[in-house]
């Protein structure tokens, strides 16, 4: 294991990468200090600063994207509790979850348990509840979630007045649907939605992936 100080690298640090991709951007955004727990979250992802990852984990509490619709994790803030490291705890094997969004998808680097694209980055889909390849790496990813491409992925699972309704939310909630999305019946528009818990989310939503995956076809 690598010790904090070979994976600090203060004169090379990713993170003016970072502010300048925050600069270009249009759309709106928050990035969140880092959090005293910024050291042991480093640590425990054993990248260096050098790495977007590594300078999200070490000198940010995270990145709040499109009024909230969008939450990139960090080593934790006020307002985004969830670090890279503890959220990561006993959640997905083989991968690495670095960001969520408003209506409960997850993104994740592969690290062997999504296919063989070791490095690539993943959606976790709330309406086909699928690990969807998106065929880009983490920096690519974050270049990604402040372009004018976000509104473009995001164009079916967004409803009228879904600003309002993000605004709401805390960084560490998300909307849960009824109908779910992944059956016929649901949709972002029709379907109920009620604010729950981003770990109640995920949870929810790998019991009903494993009922899938047991020989329970998805409707429609």
């Amino acid at each position: 294991m690598r010790s904090l100080e070979d994976l600090i690298n203060s004169g090379d640090s990713a993170l003016p990468l970072i502010k300048t991709m925050l600069e270009e951007t249009r759309l709106d955004h928050q990035l969140l200090p880092p959090s005293s727990a910024n050291a042991r979250v480093l640590s425990a992802l054993q990248v260096t600063t050098r790495s977007t990852l590594g300078a999200m984990a070490y000198e940010t509490g995270g990145l709040l994207i499109d009024h909230g619709w969008l939450r990139v994790l960090g080593s934790g803030h006020g307002h985004l509790s969830r670090n890279l490291a503890d959220w990561n705890e006993g959640r997905v094997q083989g991968a690495l979850l670095v960001a969520d969004d408003a209506v409960g998808g997850f993104f994740a680097i592969n690290g062997g348990g999504l296919g063989a694209d070791v490095g690539a980055m993943y959606y976790w889909a709330p309406d086909t509840l699928q690990w969807e390849p998106l065929e880009v790496g983490y920096s690519d990813f974050l270049a990604w979630a402040l372009s004018d491409q976000l509104a473009v992925f995001y164009q079916d699972l967004r409803w009228d007045g879904w600003r309002a309704e993000v605004q709401a939310l805390s960084a560490d909630q998300c909307f849960s649907f009824y109908p779910f999305l992944w059956t016929r019946e649901g949709s972002v528009q029709h379907s109920h939605r009620a604010m729950i818990d981003v770990g109640e989310c995920f949870a929810t939503h790998l019991d009903l992936a494993r009922t899938l995956d047991g020989g329970v076809s998805l409707p429609g």
